[in-house]
């Protein structure tokens, strides 16, 4: 692999970008991304040019320098903060700032400005802390905060895990994700039964994160209380008496 080629793709992994946030930050198709990093095609000038403007770089130094072996040049040294010990710094986006993350999470100036924190069970890897309100995931209380590790693709989605999508129409929410026969569509369901479940296209779709830590506050009852059940009850008696008029 060419150094240019190589140093295009390192610098995408670098930010954990998918293919398809780093063709949307330099305006080109996804497919040529994937075509300078598996070296089918040569990066233009003008796109390495993009690419040195987002990154601080140079020319000379992403033409003829392996970024990652090169430990002295500012991106290796902010890798090399980032990973120190073992532990990433994970960015929290609190429940005020979702709305700002819609628009700004594919910023870094955005992302560095975010509060950070640290896990020791957490090593490598890309994660990010969310703040969830509402009782759709209960037995997980309203406030939690859920820390997730970033997935390139929605095709990487395992039945049955929880994650953190982030969707242009929805937002941001934790629910349990399940595969369509439709490849373009996948269902969110609630681990509280009185939600129900509904879809989504993987095109509306801007991030996906599996979730790794769950940190509720010490004072949280991650149960159900009695008007909870009294809820969840009747609202599975009505689901009930609407399939069996169906089935007649």
């Amino acid at each position: 692999m060419s150094i240019a080629n190589k140093n295009f793709k390192y610098l995408r992994k670098l930010r954990g970008w998918t293919q398809q946030e780093f063709a949307d930050k330099l305006r080109i198709k996804r497919s040529l991304v994937g075509a300078y990093e598996e070296e089918r095609a040569e990066p233009r000038i003008d796109i390495l040019e993009a690419v040195c403007d987002i990154f601080k770089l140079t020319l000379d130094e992403i033409l003829r320098k392996d970024l990652s072996e090169n430990k002295g040049n500012y991106i290796a040294k902010r890798r090399a903060l980032k990973l120190a010990g073992g532990r990433p710094d994970i960015p929290f986006v609190p429940v005020k700032a979702a709305a700002g993350y819609l628009t700004g999470y594919a910023d870094p100036d955005y992302i560095d400005d975010l509060n950070t924190f640290t896990l020791p069970m957490l090593t490598g890897g890309n994660y990010r802390a969310f703040e969830i309100l509402g009782d759709s995931m209960l037995p997980t209380p309203s406030g939690s905060v859920i820390v997730g590790e970033k997935i390139e693709s929605p095709e990487e989605i395992k039945p049955g895990y929880t994650y953190i999508i982030v969707s242009r129409n929805d937002g941001i929410v934790y629910k349990r994700v399940e595969k369509n026969r439709s490849k373009s569509k996948f269902t969110l369901l609630s681990d509280n039964p009185v939600y129900p479940p509904f879809t989504i296209n993987a095109d509306e779709i801007l991030e996906v994160w599996q979730a790794q830590v769950i940190i509720s506050k010490a004072g949280a009852q991650p149960g159900w209380d009695i008007n909870q059940i009294a809820s969840m009850v009747s609202s599975l008696n009505q689901q009930v008496n609407s399939l069996k008029k169906k089935v007649n």
